[in-house]
């Protein structure tokens, strides 16, 4: 199977490496040239947190989509913030047969992928597998967790059964489900639950349940979470979804969030997809959710001061 992972970062480069040990043919499309180039030369190495260095020779990587052709699948791992005109700019790869498989962070990948390629090619999930960047070609793989697909329809289908074989013949537990928005939103409220925590307080994810102050936070920005859900009529597809939240910050207690990696580099948030998109759905329905206000705020801030010299 040929796949295209449109957006390499830190998991992109950990789904696009995991595949290509298994056999598939795989190439990284990212806009980091530094990056792009040291896998193409030294390949793409894995640390794993409970320790092993791999090192994966048989993956290739790109500046541009154009360079690809034409994928069978196409993994989208780019910011939330750029996914439709990354998509526009990828359309080389989108053929009669190709799925495009969101596993971002965040509320509208789904429709945006919908807006630029038939619906018929989208299918959207969620992983929970952490990852960090390190450096140009290099990645910690910083906690596992299962990868969820399913069809926008929620109906079952031989693609994301085949997707879901692909996955577990790489070693990345996977399965379906026929709730796909009520997963996207379970998956949002772990990020609300923890990615503002640790973009503020620079904290890494296990840090949070550390502290009864951060506890007490990630619990109450959760709690408005669900209650802007149960507002929408959305099935969540964990019911104890505090205890869930804890459990992930403790199972990827060494990762970095993607949002902390951001601030950290000084890039652009998904906030707005976020603990921002909490506070959008909660103002549309009348539903106050005053400490998601206040932590988006606080990182938009955040981004807006990265120059400035304290």
């Amino acid at each position: 199977m040929k796949v295209a992972v449109l957006g390499s970062g830190a998991m992109g480069s950990l789904y696009g490496g995991t595949l290509a040990k298994s056999g598939c043919e795989v190439v990284l499309v990212d806009v980091w040239k530094d990056h792009v180039d040291t896998i193409n030369r030294s390949g793409l190495t894995i640390e794993e947190a409970l320790g092993g260095v791999q090192t994966i020779s048989n993956i290739k990587a790109v500046l541009k989509a154009s360079d690809v052709g034409v994928a069978d699948l196409v993994i989208v791992f780019v910011k939330a913030t750029a996914t439709e005109q990354a998509m526009r700019d990828a359309l080389a790869l989108v053929g009669e047969n190709t799925t495009v498989l969101t596993l971002q962070n965040g509320l509208g990948n789904a429709e945006k992928l919908c807006g630029v390629v038939s619906a018929s090619h989208v299918v959207a999930g969620t992983t929970g597998h952490g990852a960090t960047l390190l450096g140009p070609g290099k990645i910690r793989h910083a906690g596992a967790g299962d990868t969820v697909i399913g069809e926008l329809d929620g109906k079952q289908s031989k693609r994301v059964d085949d997707l879901v074989a692909l996955f577990e013949k790489a070693g990345m537990t996977s399965k379906f489900s026929t709730n796909v928005v009520g997963l996207i939103w379970t998956k949002l409220i772990v990020n609300v639950g923890i990615n503002a925590l640790t973009a503020i307080t620079g904290l890494k994810n296990g840090r949070l349940v550390d502290f009864p102050e951060t506890e007490t936070l990630m619990k109450l920005v959760i709690d408005e979470a669900c209650s802007v859900a149960e507002a929408k009529g959305i099935t969540l597809e964990i019911h104890e979804i505090f205890e869930h939240v804890k459990n992930i910050a403790k199972k990827t207690e060494a990762n970095r969030s993607s949002m902390l990696q951001d601030i950290l580099a000084k890039r652009a948030t998904e906030i707005a997809v976020i603990n921002g998109a909490i506070a959008d759905e909660g103002k549309k329905l009348g539903i106050p959710t005053p400490v998601n206000d206040v932590l988006t705020n606080l990182v938009l801030v955040r981004q807006k001061t990265y120059d400035d010299v304290c």
